[in-house]
């Protein structure tokens, strides 16, 4: 299992655009991945439960990976935080 914490920058926090690229992006991996953030957590494939979350700026979003591609999946979707979020 990988997991790394990433606290939100952008002004707007997780909102629809980003929200969904970043479902785009952890959609093609067979890994679990899930986000934690205010105490929600929710599956990083799904839109609605990834908006549910209410991540705004400054909060710190935790990300949990487990799978076959783990490794792989960990460090594309810290990249996607660290350029998109």
């Amino acid at each position: 299992m990988k997991k790394f914490d990433y606290t939100i920058t952008d002004t707007l926090g997780i909102h629809a655009r980003p929200g969904g690229e970043l479902v785009k992006v952890a959609k093609p991996f067979t890994s679990k991945i899930t986000l934690s953030c205010n105490g929600k957590t929710a599956d990083a494939k799904r839109l609605i439960a990834v908006m549910s979350l209410g991540a705004k700026q400054g909060h710190t979003v935790s990300v949990s990976v487990d799978g076959a591609d783990e490794a792989v999946a960990a460090a594309k979707l810290e990249s996607f935080f660290k350029e998109n979020l």
